[in-house]
């Protein structure tokens, strides 16, 4: 089972690289206790040996001679709605093998590959200032097919274009909120770099706790520079991926105050996720997949 970034060669086939990953990550995990009691068809698979009979698709067999069985939109053991930022400064580290982005997606096609293996609805949502792409939750191996494509043209291309300030995460969060009718887990995977207020970008995670949603936010960040500032102690140029500006400085004059000020920032994300008891998971991208992983297995076997 591959864990660490260094370990993948490229990312042309996210859905190998995900299969990859899983390996293993199934045993334990439940199934579900409700198996066939929706009457929304949604797809054929083969029948394979220890396989119930029950829904076996007895019509389909005397045309083709080859036994089917049905599946059921609602036999899924939960609905999972994964967003995903795809905002310029998910794109840092520039030089590094993975940048955030990638990473997130890497994490996200896992999840997709363990929930097409147990059945569950999967939707996907990419945004920035915007929506990008929002799919419905369809459990489908065309559908999950679909949604590693998607993931796949997200991390394509590493060019950083700054944008106008057209909207931010927390209204992107609230129009989400907004769109999720039935109740489900939701996965966020973001570095919380937004410039509205934070008041309404904690809102909009409130938001979507009201429908009482199973909420996971994967902070991700690359530790070393982001949370600790660790650069050389030189001059140095940082730009602004969102905006483009620029500002010159040696790291080390302002390492302690931008560690106080990162520091309280997460602190205050992580009080917040607590009182809106949303699970708060430090996605540093350095760390192990399963590292990343295990919050959002915890959870689902829990729940199911």
């Amino acid at each position: 089972m591959l864990e660490k970034l260094s370990e993948i060669s490229d990312l042309n086939n996210l859905e190998f690289v995900a299969a990859q990953i899983t390996e293993g990550f199934i045993t334990g995990l439940h199934k579900s206790p409700f198996h066939g009691f929706s009457s929304e068809f949604n797809e054929h698979s083969l029948y394979n040996k220890g396989d119930s009979t029950r829904h076996i698709d007895w019509k389909l067999y005397a045309r083709t001679e080859k036994l089917f069985v049905k599946h059921y939109e609602d036999e899924s053991n939960l609905r999972c709605h994964i967003l995903i930022d795809t905002s310029s400064s998910m794109k840092y580290p520039q030089n590094a093998k993975f940048n955030k982005m990638e990473f997130s997606a890497i994490c996200a096609a896992a999840i997709i590959n363990l929930l097409r293996k147990q059945r569950d609805a999967v939707s996907l949502t990419l945004f920035d200032k915007n929506i990008d792409f929002s799919s419905q939750a369809k459990i489908s191996t065309v559908h999950a097919k679909m949604l590693f494509s998607k993931l796949q043209e997200a991390i394509k291309s590493r060019e950083i274009t700054p944008e106008p300030e057209t909207g931010s995460i927390a209204e992107c969060l609230h129009r989400i909120a907004e769109n999720i009718h039935r109740r489900s887990m939701v996965l966020i995977f973001s570095d919380m770099l937004d410039t509205s207020d934070k008041e309404d970008l904690f809102s909009g995670l409130q938001h979507l706790r009201h429908a009482k949603h199973d909420v996971i936010l994967f902070h991700v960040m690359d530790s070393p520079t982001e949370a600790n500032f660790n650069f050389e102690n030189r001059p140095h140029k940082f730009i602004d991926m969102e905006t483009g500006a620029q500002i010159a400085l040696n790291p080390l004059d302002y390492k302690e105050i931008y560690r106080n000020l990162s520091g309280d920032f997460r602190t205050e994300l992580k009080n917040r996720c607590s009182m809106y008891n949303i699970d708060y998971v430090e996605a540093d991208i350095s760390k192990t997949f399963k590292e990343i992983l295990i919050p959002y297995l915890i959870k689902r076997a829990v729940l199911h």
